[in-house]
């Protein structure tokens, strides 16, 4: 029952725009409150707490039970009082740093690939210099080892511009690794670079 509560609801706002994820306990808890509907994947069908603990629970299908009910797992979960946005926060990580400076050496310029790639700090962390989107930039393996532990300046280096926190926005930020093959019909492909559960 622990795992199932703990799994994973997609979150839409009131326009349908996926905003987010929630467990299946809070989800839970929303629709008893009002607070949210659950929204049938392959019919679009939006169900309340009484419709959506009226429809019967196929055999094998995951569940929560209570004393005299049994309710479906909600996978897909629409608030009825909010139509915002939240705003994200890009997450410093190494696969945006590689998108924020498109594969290229800031340095030289070039595009070796990936592997031939480096996380340089601007102002080396021997100097205080942290892991932030404004202190690190990608460096071929070359530029990097000419760099050592100096900044661009001493070492009589350049970089093609400034690092700074990417300006996009990602739409969600799943707070796990997989993604619920129910979700697709709501988000792009395009969003997410994670597995989905087998059927």
């Amino acid at each position: 029952m622990e795992a199932i509560l703990d799994q994973r609801a997609l979150v839409l706002n009131r326009s349908w725009i996926p905003i987010d994820t929630t467990t299946v306990r809070r989800a839970i808890a929303w629709l008893y409150q009002g607070v949210a509907k659950v929204v049938e994947p392959e019919t679009y069908e939006v169900h309340d707490f009484e419709s959506w603990s009226e429809l019967a629970v196929a055999r094998g299908e995951p569940c929560v039970r209570g004393v005299a009910i049994e309710i479906r797992i909600p996978e897909v979960m629409m608030l009825t009082g909010y139509n915002g946005i939240p705003r994200k926060e890009v997450v410093f990580s190494r696969r945006n740093l590689y998108k924020r400076d498109q594969y290229r050496c800031q340095y030289c310029r070039c595009q070796p690939g990936s592997e031939e790639l480096t996380i340089d700090h601007v102002l080396p962390k021997a100097q205080g210099g942290k892991s932030t989107w404004d202190n690190c930039v990608l460096a071929c393996v070359g530029c990097n080892k000419r760099k050592a532990n100096r900044t661009p300046l001493t070492a009589g280096m350049r970089l093609m511009k400034l690092p700074v926190r990417p300006r996009w926005s990602p739409l969600i930020a799943l707070r796990v690794g997989r993604v619920r093959r129910s979700w697709e019909r709501f988000i792009s492909d395009e969003y997410w670079d994670v597995p989905l559960l087998p059927e």
